[in-house]
């Protein structure tokens, strides 16, 4: 009690500055008080949000800004540098997406929900959802696997059963940027394994490409939707 007050009133005291060997040190923490005041950045989860705002004139701009595609799923709008030589951060659009469960074996009915939730509609979700839909329950020596391709038995009719290669890689769209933006083609590599019943998954198979084309898209899409305002901002990817 008697230490905690002590210290207490040693920190009302002003800092104590020394120079040694030409060096200024201080016996406490100092925080230098910013030239300029900034605003709490506006929070945006649309890129038409972001446009609306810029183009209203809203809020008064000093100097020119700067769009920034930081991720697929996120873009910031700062300004140029100010004394203090930081920038200010004035939106944040952060898209609103799925939680995809990548790399994650799942059973045959979450796996199916899935695919037809947080993918776009193409032929290679048909592709995987005719495997994923049909797939009979059996041991998993029913199931052959050469290490590149896979062969499952599938119920083709009310009394029939085909045995199929599953396809491989295979070519999705998951939503995983803007919805402003044509979602990003992905090669994607489908397993499967007979654990607690048929258990399946998705790799992702083109090392992380795919966000270098989605921020390109938004980067585009913005600039298409901003040239009329390229005399106040850019736009970087």
């Amino acid at each position: 009690m008697i230490k905690d007050a002590i210290k207490y009133v040693v920190g009302l005291a002003a800092p104590t500055v020394q120079e040694i060997n030409g060096e200024q040190y201080s016996d406490k923490d100092l925080n230098r008080v910013p030239r300029d005041l900034r605003a709490r950045s506006i929070e945006m989860s649309t890129l038409g949000s972001l446009i609306e705002y810029i183009k209203s004139g809203t809020d008064p701009f000093k100097g020119k800004l700067l769009v920034h595609v930081v991720a697929p799923d996120t873009v910031e709008l700062t300004s140029q540098l100010d004394g203090d030589r930081c920038r200010e951060t004035l939106v944040t659009v952060k898209a609103n997406l799925p939680r995809i469960k990548l790399d994650t074996y799942l059973g045959q009915e979450e796996f199916i929900i899935m695919m037809q939730s947080q993918f776009v509609n193409n032929e290679g979700r048909e592709d995987v959802m005719a495997v994923a839909g049909n797939v009979v329950d059996q041991t998993v020596a029913n199931y052959g696997d050469d290490g590149v391709s896979q062969r499952a038995t599938i119920s083709t009719g009310v009394a029939s059963k085909d045995a199929i290669i599953i396809p491989n890689p295979v070519e999705l769209l998951p939503y995983r940027t803007f919805q402003e933006i044509q979602q990003i083609p992905t090669n994607f590599i489908f397993r499967m394994r007979n654990g607690a019943g048929v258990q399946m998954a998705l790799f992702e198979a083109d090392g992380g490409a795919w966000k270098v084309d989605a921020v390109q898209a938004v980067a585009e899409y913005l600039r298409q939707n901003l040239k009329d305002e390229s005399d106040i901002l850019t736009v970087i990817a």
